[in-house]
């Protein structure tokens, strides 16, 4: 009788990544064309999908049966430990969304060779886009997760992009996975963060996940509410309008 033997040619810290990558920069040309000229932006928040496939699914069927949002925003998390597949498992379920979307970067996503798989599939970890006159600032706020090695928050960024604010935004919505005073976030930086951002051009509010349960707090006591997403197994998603009139952020279930 002859043995023989089977390889598994798979690691946990693999970052061979198989499939789409460069999905933001792509989804964000998409978006910034889909809503010029527009007064009316509409786009739903979705967050903490991680170890969720079923639910994420239900919730991108439940989105592409909406004909009335320009983009969907994931809060970060899609991923529980970091791996590989993970990242590749929840991109395939999100590209079945009939609207592009962006990811932010979660602290669970930074786990492993997280950091790098998440580089690859999605792209920087700080970034901003323009939809109709809103510009979208996507934020890594996850300081804990890299222990002085980067700055995080990156005020770097955030006064360069506000020293080049499109002329065509007039309006601006801040999204990070971590809101200030989390145990990720950096609690010495916090009131300089919301300093920095209270400065950008007619800031509406701010979107958060991380917390797993729907929130709506003024953290800061100066009118900026943060609004906390559900993670994906409550089966709930945030819906942010914003128009001349201001905007409003309605938790929708599935």
């Amino acid at each position: 009788m002859t043995l023989t033997s089977c390889q598994v040619d798979y690691h946990p810290y693999d970052t061979r990544i198989q499939g789409e990558c460069g999905i933001n920069a792509k989804n964000i040309s998409r978006i910034e064309a889909s809503t010029f000229g527009k007064t009316t932006i509409r786009f739903a928040v979705i967050s903490d999908t991680q170890r969720w496939y079923d639910e994420t699914r239900e919730a991108v069927d439940a989105l592409n049966a909406r004909t009335d949002i320009d983009f969907v925003l994931h809060a970060g998390d899609m991923a529980d430990f970091g791996m590989k597949a993970e990242f590749e498992r929840q991109r395939d379920i999100l590209n079945r969304l009939r609207v592009p979307y962006v990811v932010l970067l979660g602290n669970h996503d930074c786990l492993a060779t997280g950091e790098e798989i998440f580089r690859s599939i999605f792209g920087a970890f700080n970034f901003a886009f323009t939809a109709g006159n809103v510009r979208v600032l996507g934020l890594n706020t996850n300081a804990l997760e890299f222990d002085l090695r980067e700055s995080v928050p990156n005020f770097e960024f955030l006064e360069t992009e506000l020293a080049n604010y499109p002329s065509a935004a007039t309006k601006t919505v801040v999204a990070m996975h971590a809101k200030p005073y989390t145990e990720q976030f950096g609690d010495n930086v916090a009131k300089g963060f919301q300093y920095v951002i209270t400065r950008f051009p007619g800031l509406q509010c701010c979107i958060n996940g991380h917390g797993h349960n729907f929130k709506i707090v003024d953290i800061f006591d100066d009118g900026v509410l943060y609004y906390e997403c559900d993670n994906i197994a409550k089966r709930t998603y945030l819906l942010v309008t914003v128009n001349e009139d201001g905007y409003v952020c309605e938790r929708i279930k599935f």
